[in-house]
């Protein structure tokens, strides 16, 4: 069995894996080594995989383990186009290698809507491409809060959500819910007129806010990057 740990820039994430398949998940907004015992303790792990936006993490519990440290220099499964590498994120990275293996031979649009909303796009002959990086869903109300004297920092509430906001709280939730709606939708428009097969998977933690166009070409998967770190660890195990 193998452990997963994904530590992102809201939540961390503790994962067991069996072949391919999840039999275990923590989800945290901090992990430590009391928390990784208690899988090790129940699984038997052989090997492990850290993937981590906010530096470099070390547990003592995962010294005695075979360990992977996910970085821009560890081979993956794709020809990575990139212009700057080394910047790119280790979340959106495992995003598509999971989306490759999913569509093998597919042209397939990532979108990742976390702390921010990521589009990755990878081409039916495994080449990425790039994508793009624009403020998340909570991010703009905090922006909106942030760089205006008055505007308050309010929290969404779905009750307050139509096109027409008749205060300033729903004002603010029609702009920022509609903003991200339409600014999504719109880019998948623009990824299917340049490649019409495209397949697009959504991920993240506010994809179940959205009720996404055109349905018929969406998949969600919330446990996308988790299984790229984990096809990440098995490419890795094959080519050493």
């Amino acid at each position: 069995m193998k452990l997963v740990i994904d530590i992102g820039n809201t939540l961390a994430k503790l994962a067991v894996f069996e072949q391919d398949n999840i039999i275990d998940c923590l989800v945290e907004k901090e992990i430590n080594d009391e928390k990784i015992n208690l899988f090790i303790l129940k699984y038997e792990i052989k090997s492990v995989i850290i993937s981590s936006v906010r530096g470099n993490e070390t547990f003592k519990m995962l010294k005695k383990y075979k360990l992977l440290h996910f970085s821009s220099v560890t081979p993956v499964p794709f020809k990575n186009c990139y212009h700057t590498p080394e910047t790119l994120g280790l979340d959106r990275v495992a995003g598509v290698v999971s989306a490759m293996q999913q569509f093998n031979n597919s042209n397939v649009l990532v979108i990742d809507m976390g702390t921010c909303i990521t589009f990755d796009f990878i081409t039916a002959k495994k080449e990425y491409l790039g994508g793009g990086i624009s403020p998340g869903f909570e991010m703009r109300f905090k922006a909106l809060h942030h760089f205006t004297g008055k505007l308050p920092l309010i929290e969404y509430d779905k009750t307050q959500n139509n096109i027409i906001g008749k205060s300033t709280v729903s004002s603010i939730i029609s702009g920022v819910y509609n903003g991200v709606k339409n600014e999504v939708e719109g880019a998948i428009q623009q990824y299917i007129s340049q490649y019409p097969d495209v397949k697009i998977i959504v991920t993240g933690g506010d994809k179940k806010r959205f009720d996404l166009e055109p349905k018929n070409r969406i998949f969600a998967d919330e446990f996308l990057v988790l299984k790229g770190l984990n096809e990440i660890l098995n490419y890795n195990d094959k080519i050493k």
